[in-house]
């Protein structure tokens, strides 16, 4: 399978070229997502979120999991709940989920190719790196070894670390304060409209980052 292609807008839906993307150095720490931003692991987590709950006896559409893309997924569990009724534990039911992921389908995570040569070009030229995921700790520290760059990450900010996930603005908050900087010095990098808010939410600039056959014009 050959790495997914991507488009990069900007606040406006413009597409940006690599070399444009580039261009955007007025900042000190680039803030990145993992999951479909970073590293194309939408498919194997939506694979593994249905085996999951039809082990549990329940059939889950995977479009469900693209509409909640950049929600920790204890929160996940807990939407499902509340839309059909489940009655499901969330902490045992992520837990299980992640086990899962990380038994039969971590191996299946490509990287997103235009984002990590970004993020290695952002570390060549001295800027502060973090990836702020919804994902939980284990599984995305796994996925950054995978992709070969967890040296030049310096803060990782994953579903445990906060009380709140996206789209509240506590993730990216605490990675700026890890870096003693404001808001408004950090640039988001996130595919996932929750990522998205929790940018705007936390007062910083942001790129999203669409896959091709995402639909977006």
């Amino acid at each position: 399978m050959e790495p997914p292609s991507i488009k990069i807008l900007d606040h406006n839906g413009n597409s940006l070229s690599e070399e444009q993307l580039r261009k955007y150095v007025d900042y000190d720490a680039y803030l990145y997502d993992c999951d479909g931003t970073i590293a194309e692991t939408m498919i194997p987590h939506k694979t593994a979120w249905v085996e999951e709950i039809k082990n549990r006896g329940f059939a889950l559409s995977p479009s469900l999991i693209d509409e909640l893309a950049g929600m920790p997924a204890v929160q996940t569990v807990e939407v499902m709940n509340q839309r059909f009724g489940w009655g499901l534990n969330p902490q045992e039911v992520a837990q299980s989920k992640e086990s899962l992921f990380l038994q039969k389908y971590i191996d299946q995570v490509q990287p997103i190719v235009e984002m990590v040569d970004h993020l290695k070009w952002a570390a060549s030229i001295g800027k502060k790196i973090a990836v702020v995921s919804g994902g939980r700790t284990r599984v995305v520290k796994r996925t950054l070894e995978i992709l070969g760059i967890s040296n030049l990450i310096q803060v990782v900010i994953c579903a445990e670390d906060v009380k709140i996930g996206k789209p509240h603005p506590e993730p990216f908050l605490m990675a700026a304060e890890r870096f003693g900087m404001k808001p408004d010095r950090c640039l988001v990098f996130e595919d996932a409209d929750f990522g998205v808010q929790a940018a705007k939410a936390a007062g910083m600039d942001w790129i999203r980052i669409k896959a091709n056959d995402s639909g977006v014009p």
